[in-house]
């Protein structure tokens, strides 16, 4: 994962002195969307409606494939028009929930002409030098030189004409006509910029959430666990995975900045009388490791889930690395978010492709306000989640709102 440096400098006091009012989501402000052409979307989306007592009207049925993957071109004639016109019929609505059956990704139409262009003539470049190598003839300093730059423009326009993204990310931008689809966008909500100036308005963004898995029965466990968390109250303990040791006041940016929140993340639960594990060694939680598992958030195994946790009911977790959701149904994958899911956990957050370690959810933020329940499960993720139009995925009750027991 790609890393930039020092974005987030200043996201520590501004977390310590800021208080996020209740944005108070209630059913009625929840559009549900389900996909006429997949099996059990429609009955799912139902059942789960009744169970938050969420109105009728609120359901949107779609035709799309069912298949984890759509093409830009079916998103926009299939998905954009019909969820623009509900919203316009409710203005009430501020949270989406993305249903069993629909696309958890939208595959990247490819450059432009004018894009390809200029890859064309960088990579005529490119093959210039690779001949001359292939030759055994040395390069000058200068022509080395070169050849770096060039290089590095291919991955920067590769980088920055990535138009791949999670449906759920690009959903949250849904009410904005146009904006620039390479690379992400600035979420106006996320804390650590929320005084500052983004091409995005708040007015333009809308919190989305999916209820998803490798089969039915994993979302019904979802919606039930949560709602029983809710009542009787999240008990457990909560693990936090490091790699290093806490640096202190040492400035610090990229890996060292989010190992840092996870560092914070623990220190802060702990405060509160919440049980706390943090491991802050190169290796992972090993299996049984972690029982009655409530929260996580650790890194980095990629697409390797080590199963080290028993999830409690309602249990909340994130791993951060890349492509971790980039399937919620492959039988053979190990990806982190399917095999939590399909381990008990109740909510977690991952990305369908690499998303660079600066656009995950900061654990901080997210754990401090999904604990204090005052917000919900999508509310916390919004304003923990630095961009849109990009990767992430957030799936559970978008409703959940955590209810932290004595016991935890």
């Amino acid at each position: 994962m790609r890393v930039s440096i020092g974005i987030f400098a200043a996201f520590l006091f501004l977390l310590s002195v800021y208080v996020m009012p209740a944005l108070a989501l209630v059913p009625d402000e929840v559009l549900v969307i389900a996909n006429r052409n997949a099996s059990k979307s429609k009955g799912l989306a139902s059942w789960y409606m009744q169970k938050r007592q969420i109105p009728k009207e609120n359901l949107l049925l779609v035709f799309v494939t069912d298949k984890e993957t759509c093409s830009r071109e079916t998103y926009l004639k299939k998905i954009v028009p019909p969820v623009r016109r509900a919203l316009d019929k409710n203005r009430k609505i501020s949270a989406i929930v993305t249903m069993y059956g629909l696309p958890l990704k939208i595959s990247s139409p490819g450059m432009t002409k004018k894009e390809q262009a200029r890859m064309d003539r960088l990579t005529v470049q490119k093959k210039r030098f690779d001949a001359l190598k292939e030759k055994n003839e040395p390069l000058t300093e200068e022509q080395k030189k070169t050849l770096n730059q060039v290089n590095k423009k291919i991955k920067q326009l590769k980088t920055s004409t990535d138009k791949a993204a999670s449906l759920d990310s690009e959903l949250m931008l849904i009410k904005k006509e146009h904006y620039k689809l390479n690379f992400w966008l600035p979420n106006p909500f996320f804390l650590p910029w929320r005084s500052q100036k983004t091409a995005i308005d708040k007015s333009d963004v809308i919190m989305v959430s999916r209820l998803d898995g490798a089969d039915a029965s994993i979302v019904k466990r979802i919606v039930n666990d949560s709602i029983e968390a809710e009542t009787k109250g999240l008990s457990g303990t909560a693990y936090f995975d490091a790699r290093w040791k806490d640096p202190g006041q040492k400035k610090v940016s990229g890996y060292g900045l989010y190992d840092k929140s996870i560092h914070n993340a623990a220190g802060r639960l702990k405060k509160e009388g919440v049980t706390v594990v943090l491991d802050d060694k190169q290796s992972l939680f090993q299996p049984g490791d972690c029982p009655n598992a409530a929260l996580y958030c650790g890194w980095y195994s990629l697409a390797k889930y080590v199963d080290s946790f028993t999830w409690e009911k309602g249990a909340v977790g994130f791993h951060i690395a890349s492509s971790e959701c980039a399937t919620l149904k492959g039988k053979n994958s190990h990806v982190w978010c399917k095999k939590m899911l399909d381990n008990g956990i109740a909510a977690t957050i991952g990305p369908v492709g690499e998303p660079y370690v600066q656009s995950f959810p900061l654990p901080e933020v997210f754990f401090n306000f999904l604990t204090q329940g005052k917000l919900t499960l999508a509310e916390s993720y919004l304003v923990s989640l630095p961009y849109l139009s990009w990767k992430q995925v957030l799936v559970g009750d978008p409703l959940y709102r955590i209810k932290i027991n004595n016991s935890l």
